[in-house]
């Protein structure tokens, strides 16, 4: 007699179930079209245009005074600038991994979180390049850094890692640009038929470029739009190496390791998807976005969170190690000053948000705990800001000769600078998702009929 086998398990819906084609465009398209500009976006956008504006006049007096302003001195060259710079850098590299690693391993859950994501990583980007062109000292010039065909044969410094990193971050912004706007060209259609407005059908219809949903046009979108995440996908790994590199071509103590390419790599996705959910809870509870970035899409970021937090844990164990193994002394009194010197409460705050406070991740309970996973995404990217603060400064005021030791103190225009960049985050965040879709309309439809054709498979 054969025993009755349970049926099999069936996998966990990425959309809360009873939504068909108009309920998803409709929830989507009317946050743009039709629903009321709420007040609270008026406060938040309004906040961030005020700090952008302070932004705009921190830089326009570094350029009057130089960056005496700043409160790098002798031993610490590198301050705010780069440490904002590789903090920014690492916060756009969740947006690049979302929308191409994870489209290319077919996983639908990315599908309501890769839009606002890839809008990130943008504005991530876009912050972070402001830091090594003012850091300059002459920004008016930097396009010496650039291979331009000119009459006295001057050509870029190829030694200078600064010169990689005008490559790496151009071309990294370039992609990104490139396979977020081609993500956005069926929706902008969509928009384009569904608005009542005659000059918002004119903006949306040029963006569209005349997309008709015909057949040719998905088998061309489909080709160029997997051509572009085989693109971004390698440089997910090279951008955040080569601004490694940067570091560890140097022979300073704490910076000349092997690690850091794939240690800043890990610790970017950490800090990137930290950032994604600190904007997406928010969002989903302002729209009404339940049944779009469901529990499962917190919990796989969640885990993901964790994974790479595990990563960059491993990062410091590492690095401890190497640093006893060599048995090389300036290197040694370099670990031990980030333990025991004036920059121990940085040290020690970083190792509470990145390596102690994550592994609550490992409880399912914590993880569907909303608010509390709310407050762990925005420790990490406090603690991940640490991290480079630490690496930047705790390796540069004390190196080798006592004579030459100094600290650092940031200044009110440091704050300033960096704060602003923050409130342009923030504002172009704010923008994006007034008048562009947040959501793909079109990749949540797909699912509708992936999921409406497994019900029917099922009877």
């Amino acid at each position: 007699m054969q025993r009755d086998l349970p049926p099999p398990s069936q996998p966990t819906p990425v959309l809360a179930p009873g939504h068909t084609y108009g309920s998803v465009t409709d929830k989507i398209s009317e946050i743009v079209l039709t629903q009321r500009t709420p007040r609270w976006w008026y406060v938040g956008f309004g906040i961030g245009f005020l700090l952008t504006m302070l932004l705009f006049y921190s830089i326009t007096w570094l350029l009057l005074q130089g960056t005496g302003i700043w409160g790098i001195n002798a031993p610490v060259g590198w301050g705010f600038a780069i440490i904002n710079f590789v903090w920014w850098i690492g916060i756009g590299h969740a947006g690049t991994f979302i929308s191409a690693i994870l489209l290319l391993l077919n996983q639908e859950w990315r599908t309501s979180i890769n839009r606002f994501a890839e809008a990130m990583t943008l504005f991530a980007v876009a912050s972070a390049g402001l830091f090594p062109l003012l850091h300059l000292g002459r920004p008016w010039l930097f396009y010496w850094l650039v291979p331009y065909p000119n009459t006295m044969a001057l050509w870029p410094q190829w030694r200078s890692p600064l010169v990689w990193d005008v490559f790496a971050v151009t071309t990294y912004a370039l992609i990104s640009l490139l396979f977020w706007y081609t993500g956005l060209v069926p929706d902008m259609a969509t928009l384009r038929d569904r608005s009542t407005n005659r000059v918002a059908q004119w903006i949306f219809g040029f963006f569209a470029m005349g997309w008709r949903n015909a057949a040719t046009h998905w088998e061309r979108y489909q080709g160029a739009y997997f051509i572009l995440a085989a693109l971004a996908t390698p440089l997910v790994i090279s951008v955040h190496s080569i601004v490694g590199l940067d570091f560890a071509v140097g022979v300073i103590p704490g910076w000349h390791s092997t690690i850091f390419p794939p240690y800043f790599v890990g610790g970017a996705i950490f800090s990137g998807f930290a950032m994604v959910l600190t904007i997406s809870i928010p969002l989903r509870r302002a729209f009404g976005l339940q049944d779009f970035i469901t529990m499962r899409h917190l919990d796989n970021m969640a885990k993901v969170m964790l994974a790479t937090g595990l990563i960059v844990a491993y990062g410091y164990v590492i690095e401890v190690f190497f640093t006893w193994y060599s048995a090389n002394e300036f290197e040694w009194f370099m670990m031990v000053n980030r333990g025991l010197g004036p920059y121990a409460p940085a040290f020690w705050a970083m190792i509470t948000c990145n390596v102690v406070l994550p592994q609550l991740l490992w409880s399912r309970r914590i993880r569907h705990n909303v608010a509390i996973l709310w407050v762990i995404s925005i420790v990490v990217n406090i603690g991940m800001w640490l991290e480079r603060f630490v690496i930047v400064v705790t390796s540069l005021h004390r190196d080798f000769v006592p004579a030459a030791w100094g600290n650092y103190a940031p200044t009110f225009w440091d704050w300033a600078m960096y704060i602003g960049t923050i409130g342009m985050f923030f504002a172009l965040l704010f923008l994006f998702i007034r008048v562009l879709p947040m959501i793909s309309i079109f990749e949540m439809r797909e699912l509708v009929a992936e999921e409406r054709k497994d019900q029917e498979a099922d009877g």
